[in-house]
């Protein structure tokens, strides 16, 4: 059948013998004509009919559950998060910021382990009308609320530290000293309980990290107990919650920046356009051009990324969009990709690069450039039938 798509393409065989039939290169998922600005959530102005998408897994981004890896993490973050709150509130009793700064890295750790709990969890949801990408970003959101209370907490133990140096408090060493111990087997044991799980799970990787950064908490609010308890110096108190206080802040710092850029939708952390476009024009034969180059990640660890190709003449569609799928998977890590096919005619403008130039303005005119048609000769759409494993990633 004759379509009035544009020139480029990327997902189906569509023949030009009146037959409505179109080939799918992954059977039960069932295409419809796509509005122009739904293009994986991203608006690309375009009359765009179908898309390249890796069909394979395109509902199943999730790592795989383990009940052994969700079990470990949940037991993780009860012990923790209980005894966080009883250190918190022991460290404003027996007047110890030390162990008031320690609990808030133990809030870090809770909210890690939170975290991972909620990876395996919504996991297992799938996608729906509403929500087509599932509720991966899930995390990420609450990542970043995490982020900005523990820089809050960090601003407020300077604030406290800064105080109690100018005018020291008296700190219980006893009470101050039971609890830090008590923290430090609570850590130990957590930490040997996540041990028990997958460790080549992402998530468990973090958690694992998370907990050994608070056992060196827990050692420090010892010391600064047993200084107090034998020397009645009381300043190591304040100084010591500093030194935690900095350490909350760089993790925290951290995660505040990239969850940002993941709610930003910007590049993944390490790739970088540039290199990906010089990566496949010298890896892919047949390969002219590649053009308007789109990376984002739906959540940590699941990068996607949308382009347009031209091809050298002679060149296979088909063989050509499998071959670039291939190197995003195996080069970059990206197993969710829309390429699309440039077969010539007017230059496509991106309306996104158009909004930059224009100050954030895309008229019609540019959506009509942008959905140039090919000659309908020339009108196909290709889907590579390419399959990789997902990225697991927290």
């Amino acid at each position: 059948m004759a379509e009035n798509n544009p020139g480029k393409s990327s997902g189906h065989v569509h023949r030009q013998d009146g037959d409505d039939a179109h080939e799918h290169s992954a059977p039960g998922h069932s295409h419809h004509d796509h509005p122009a600005e739904d293009h994986s959530g991203h608006a690309h102005g375009g009359g765009h009919d179908h898309h390249g998408h890796d069909h394979q897994g395109h509902h199943h981004h999730a790592p795989t559950v383990s009940q052994g890896n969700e079990r470990a993490v949940l037991m993780g973050f009860v012990l923790t998060f209980g005894f966080m709150i009883a250190e918190a509130v022991g460290g404003i009793l027996s007047g110890s910021l030390a162990l008031v700064a320690d609990a808030g890295h133990m809030l870090t750790d809770s909210a890690a382990l939170a975290l991972a709990w909620a990876g395996f969890y919504f996991g297992r949801r799938q996608s729906d009308q509403r929500r087509t990408f599932g509720y991966m970003r899930f995390e990420i959101l609450a990542g970043f609320v995490n982020a900005v209370a523990l820089i809050l907490l960090v601003v407020w133990v300077a604030y406290e530290a800064a105080m109690r140096l100018i005018t020291p408090d008296e700190v219980l060493a006893g009470p101050m000293l039971v609890i830090a111990v008590i923290g430090l087997l609570v850590n130990v044991g957590v930490f040997f309980m996540l041990r028990q799980g997958d460790q080549d799970h992402v998530n468990i990787r973090g958690a694992l990290l998370h907990v050994i950064g608070d056992l060196l908490g827990s050692v420090a609010a010892i010391v600064a107990a047993v200084a107090i308890y034998f020397t009645g110096w009381t300043p190591i108190d304040p100084i010591l919650s500093v030194l935690l206080s900095a350490i909350i802040l760089k993790s925290a710092w951290v995660l505040l920046t990239n969850t940002l850029n993941v709610l930003m939708e910007g590049t993944p952390g390490g790739m970088v356009p540039e290199d990906l476009v010089e990566t496949l024009l010298e890896e892919v034969d047949g390969l002219a051009a590649v053009e308007h180059v789109h990376l984002w990640s739906i959540t940590s660890g699941q990068p996607l990324a949308t382009m347009d190709v031209r091809l050298k003449d002679g060149a296979e569609p088909r063989a050509v969009v499998a071959a670039v799928k291939s190197r995003l998977s195996s080069r970059f890590g990206i197993d969710h990709s829309t390429i699309e096919i440039d077969f010539g005619g007017p230059p496509a403008v991106c309306p996104l690069d158009e909004r930059k130039r224009n100050g954030d303005t895309c008229d019609e005119e540019t959506g009509r450039r942008h959905r140039a048609v090919a000659p309908a000769t020339e009108t196909a759409q290709f889907s590579a039938d390419t399959s990789s494993p997902l990225a697991a990633g927290l």
